[in-house]
């Protein structure tokens, strides 16, 4: 029987996308990936470290947040100039941005389709395509 420990599957996350395991991003990642798919800001999540007592500022959540999403950890979703959320959910998806709440709500790829790309400039290849639709209350 293998014991697994707190830490193992923030380490072994962290070491194939050849990343250095400090106990810093380890700490982070356990926070950002033990809950499934979420959506989450930089300050949200630096409430979540010290509610969990991790110790680290502001600037180190978002640099931390900035290398996960370099390597392919994190996909960020920019809704608004200034207003970035972190998407645990790596895989092909577009998003709901509800204006009155704040909230991010996945959509499945199969569920938009985008047709008809124009060819990108020379030199370049499409990594991704971000469909975000906006949405408010009906008044």
């Amino acid at each position: 029987m293998t014991i697994e420990r707190p830490y193992t599957e923030a380490l072994e996350r962290l070491k194939s996308m050849g990343l250095r395991p400090t106990r810093q991003r380890m700490a982070l990642a356990r926070i950002l990936f033990e809950a499934g798919d979420r959506h989450i800001t930089a300050e949200q999540l630096h409430t979540e470290a010290q509610t969990a007592n991790v110790r680290v500022s502001l600037a180190t959540i978002y640099n931390t947040l900035h290398q996960f999403t370099e390597v392919g950890l994190l996909n960020e979703v920019v809704v608004e100039p200034g207003r970035s959320y972190f998407d645990t959910n790596v895989s092909n998806h577009y998003h709901f941005y509800n204006e009155d709440s704040g909230e991010l709500v996945d959509i499945g790829e199969a569920s938009i389709h985008v047709d008809e790309l124009p060819e990108p400039p020379d030199g370049t290849d499409v990594r991704r395509v971000d469909v975000i639709i906006r949405v408010r209350s009906a008044v």
